[in-house]
């Protein structure tokens, strides 16, 4: 935030400093306060008596300074008492429907601007900066009370842009006051608070006692929810999807998805079947859903609610990035045409760094989705622990200012106030393409489930929230005091309230809402579920003669004009001796291959990650960039007309966020090859929770299928214990059911194939691999052309340098400890010794390994890992083939994955291989 913008009002002294800065440069001070200084030195530069008085000093209402003779000083102290109303006003807003706001110092009284009471009555010119001209001191009170110290705070005066601030204060200071919605919006708001409560009622009595996390307290949610999808269908939305957590999801399902109470009920009477031959499911309050709604405006809507776990906001990215795969491939890059909504308890947005990461991502180009609408159901409580012990902040939505996001406070009990807001943060999205923050305060009337008690915690605040009605009550009483229209649609609606309630109870059938699938499901459908046969063989991936040829001329050329670096220049040479003279291809050059033929078969390919343009290890040199002028230069983008554009985006430094944005891609788009690239692979830690709770059990917990794929560079070579390790261990952990691909591929063809493999399936599947570091550059690790035109995927590589039968010893191993082990092979001309590479780990290639180790009757099979013991791919090996292997050479059973010293490293390799060949 800047020095100035938050606090310039809450002292003179800061004044006198901001206009010292303004003074020396102009543009260094916000927009608002440069023309606040340029009115103040015009107005003392022409006061009253004609005279040129620009030596006057600054007044500001406790600086004590000379000031302009007549009304000025008093001016001035209205004007800065205005400004710091927009300031600072959300600090007094009636915003909490069940306690009295903490006093956080706001300084809005007139003797803090050295106004008195005396002041009242006169007349100041400043009334113009609010729109009700020149005012008297009271009117002027009044104005600025009533727009910011009503239901809705708002904080927006640090926003650097001054026309997003113009909009801003025209909406805020003029549509609010007038904002009352007809009778048939009335109507409309009533209506979707019955449903809320009904359902909550419904539930409540079905169900005592259950676990529905329920939306009491904070029921406006429905009605909110409701005016943002009709009013972005008015603004060209077709589509809305939304990510939040457990409380009132069921009561989003059921009033805003159109999921039917039976289907629900089914859910809580534990009598709904999962199918089982896509995993087992997840509770009722994870499962996603999705609709197609018709708005009140006359539009049809497609409303897509994101399956996610217990783990709070991890849910954020994953909506993200299904939001930017549908306006890359379905909406024609229009943001307007999707709309994200990510709904967020206090405690989680202020507690999760998730909710910070996504929200650094949102303007960055490879994950900007046009703006998000975060809507904070805050219930002042998380679990069981209090705001005060929840946050430093002031408010959970502080996170907003670091990309100067608006924020609207609103109080929870005041549904018009609460759509008020939403429909302007709707408006707000779809003109600026920015995030904005609704934050609705309310209460949460039941513990953290409803077999909690939370006055255990809270007995004071739990006392007043017992006898508190809830917003329906509230809304109604307020309609009925409004006068004799609205006094006689409250009482109509409450009749439909009771009898939607009774037929509730009674059961009586809804029919479930029609759906149209949209191209990109109609893709996912043309998909099937994997079989265990499936795995047997991999499918025929080699490319024609043609194509290589392209792509080859494309990576080894740049367009006139352009200048490379000298490093680049050998590359491009290099390249084009690859593909057109030795026909041998490194690592690099298969993996452009791989992108290449994708792209040129009208497919997508994206990739992010930190580096990887260049790639960690300066070997992928996907974007060129001009010596001169730091132009990039997508080489990939050119292989031919009808092609879709290489995606290729350094990340910002996050793990977790750009995980879980890339398998919301990949959640999105079928067509689509989606990878994130690690750093080092051992900074996969750091996505632990997208890991777990997404990529390895989709297809189980929440019955999609998700072909994402990761890369985590892995190989001991001396780097110490932070980059050595990729923990293939964990992905091992994880592998069951035939769920994901985890291989440490050693062919630069095999990793080429297995990229074509990803979208050639008829089911996709995600694919973690073990990335070469050093084996980008080894000599040995190249593939001949050949390779590349026909075969597929090898999961197992032979040994085509042992004598078959007069092998006693087979080395069964993974990686690019098999590079030591042939080395040391044919130093010592070990042809009784054959070394087996399992390409692949799970899903486990019995097939393909049995069919290699039948070669060997008489040999014995040891697994050979350069990790320790107890980390490495060797536990599994163990459970896998129980008794097929007589023992495990590798580094001692560790606490940290490798040694930091390079003399240890090389000694504790030698020793490793030797042994392997001793045994």
């Amino acid at each position: 935030m800047d020095k100035y913008t938050y606090i310039a009002n809450a002292h003179g002294a800061y004044i006198d400093e901001l206009y010292k800065t303004y003074q020396q440069d102009p543009e260094s001070v916000d927009f608002g306060w440069r023309k606040f200084f340029e009115g103040y030195e015009f107005s003392n530069a022409y006061s009253e008596n004609g005279h040129d008085d620009s030596d006057v000093a600054l007044a500001t209402p406790t600086s004590g300074g000379a000031v302009a003779q007549g009304e000025s000083e008093k001016e001035v102290a209205v004007r800065n008492y205005i400004y710091a109303y927009r300031s600072r006003g959300h600090l007094r807003s009636k915003t909490n429907p069940v306690r009295e706001r903490k006093d956080r110092k706001a300084l809005l009284d007139l003797k803090d601007f050295g106004l008195t009471d005396a002041d009242l009555d006169t007349v100041f010119q400043v009334g113009e900066v609010i729109g009700i001209g020149p005012a008297k001191l009271r009117d002027i009170v009044a104005a600025v009370q009533k727009i910011y110290e009503g239901p809705i705070g708002y904080e927006y005066m640090y926003i650097r842009d001054p026309e997003v601030l113009t909009w801003l204060q025209q909406k805020i200071e003029k549509e609010f006051l007038k904002f009352n919605p007809g009778l048939d919006y009335k109507k409309r708001i009533l209506s979707k608070l019955n449903e809320a409560v009904v359902f909550e009622n419904f539930l409540h009595t079905k169900f005592l006692g259950q676990k529905r996390f329920s939306l009491e307290g904070g029921e406006t949610t429905i009605p909110a929810l409701d005016a943002i999808i009709d009013k972005a269908s008015e603004l060209g939305a077709k589509e809305v999807v939304i990510g939040m957590a457990h409380r009132g999801r069921l009561n989003v399902l059921a009033n805003i998805m159109g999921k039917t109470y039976e289907q629900i009920f089914s859910e809580f009477e534990g009598t709904a079947v999962p199918d089982l031959t896509f995993g087992d499911g997840d509770v009722k309050y994870h499962m996603g859903f999705s609709s197609e709604v018709d708005t009140p405006s006359g539009n049809k809507v497609n409303l897509k609610l994101a399956p996610n776990p217990s783990h709070l906001e991890a849910v954020n990215p994953v909506v993200e990035g299904f939001v930017r795969a549908k306006i890359d491939c379905m909406y024609d890059r229009d943001p307007k045409q999707i709309v994200p909504i990510l709904i967020h308890g206090d405690a989680a947005a202020a507690g999760q760094g998730i909710v910070y990461e996504v929200t650094q991502m949102s303007k960055l180009k490879g994950y900007q989705t046009g703006g998000t609408i975060h809507f904070v159901i805050n219930n002042q409580v998380g679990f069981t622990t209090d705001f005060e012990d929840a946050r430093s902040s002031i408010y959970s939505t502080d996170v907003a200012k670091i990309i100067d996001a608006p924020v609207l406070h609103v109080n929870g009990d005041d549904p018009e106030a609460v759509v008020f807001a939403v429909r302007l943060a709707t408006e707000y999205r779809q003109k600026f393409g920015n995030d904005i923050f609704i934050d609705m305060v309310c209460y949460r009337r039941h513990g953290h489930n409803e077999a909690d008690e939370p006055k255990f915690t809270q007995p004071q605040l739990y006392n007043i929230i017992s006898k508190h009605p809830n917003p329906r009550e509230v809304y109604n009483k307020q309609l009925i005091s409004q006068g004799e229209i609205n006094a006689e649609l409250a009482q109509n609606m409450d009749k439909e309230f009771r009898q939607m309630l009774q037929d509730r109870l009674d059961l009586v059938k809804q029919q479930p809402l029609p759906y149209n699938y949209q191209s990109l499901e109609k893709e996912w459908h043309a998909l099937r579920r994997s079989t265990p046969e499936d795995f047997n063989q991999s499918p025929e991936t080699g490319i024609s003669e043609e194509v290589i040829e392209k792509v080859g001329k494309t990576l080894s050329s740049v367009p006139q004009g352009f200048k490379p670096l000298k490093q680049i220049e050998k590359l491009l040479k290099d390249r084009k001796d690859m593909f057109f003279e030795s026909r041998q291809l490194n690592w690099a050059a298969a993996e452009l291959l791989a992108y290449g033929s994708i792209l040129a078969d009208g497919k997508i390919v994206r990739l992010s990650g930190q580096d990887v343009q260049r790639g960690t290890f300066s070997h992928r040199h996907a974007v060129l960039r001009d010596a001169n002028t730091s132009a990039p230069y997508y080489s990939l983008n050119h292989i031919q007309d009808d092609q879709n554009k290489m995606e290729i985006y350094n990340s910002l430094l996050s793990e977790y966020g750009v995980l879980g944005f890339e398998f919301g891609y990949a959640m999105a788009n079928p067509s689509a090859l989606v990878i994130w690239e690690a750093q080092f692979g051992d900074f996969a830690n750091g996505a632990q929770v997208m890991i777990d709770q997404f990529v390895a059990a989709t297809e189980s917990k929440w019955q999609r299928m998700n072909g994402v794929v990761m890369l985590l560079p892995h190989g001991y070579e001396g780097q110490g214990p932070e980059h050595s390790n990729a923990r293939p261990e964990r992905f091992l952990q994880l592998a069951a059911e035939n769920n994901m691909f985890v291989t440490n591929i050693t062919t630069p063809a095999n990793f080429f194939h297995f990229l074509r493999r990803q979208l050639a399936l008829p089911f996709r599947k995600p694919a973690v691999n073990m990335a070469p570091k050093s084996l980008l550059r080894h000599p040995n690790v190249v593939s001949p052309i050949e390779e590349f035109t026909k075969g597929g995927f090898r999961e197992v590589i032979g040994d085509d340098y042992a004598t078959a039968k007069s092998v006693k010893k087979v080395l069964l191993c993974t990686g690019k400890v098999y590079f030591d082990l042939l080395e040391e092979q044919q130093k010592s001309k070990r042809k009784d010794v054959a070394i087996v590479r399992m390409e692949q780990q799970a899903p486990f290639p019995k097939v393909q390994l049995e069919a290699e180790l039948s070669k060997y009757k008489n040999a014995k099979v040891y697994w050979v890992q350069e990790e320790p013991e107890n980390m490495g791919a060797w536990m599994y090996i163990l459970r896998t083939m129980r008794n097929g292997v007589e023992d495990v050479v590798a580094r001692k059973p560790s606490a940290s994955p490798a040694t930091g010293y390079n003399k240890i490293h090389a000694k504790e390799q030698q020793e490793l291989v030797e042994r392997a060949f001793a045994i």
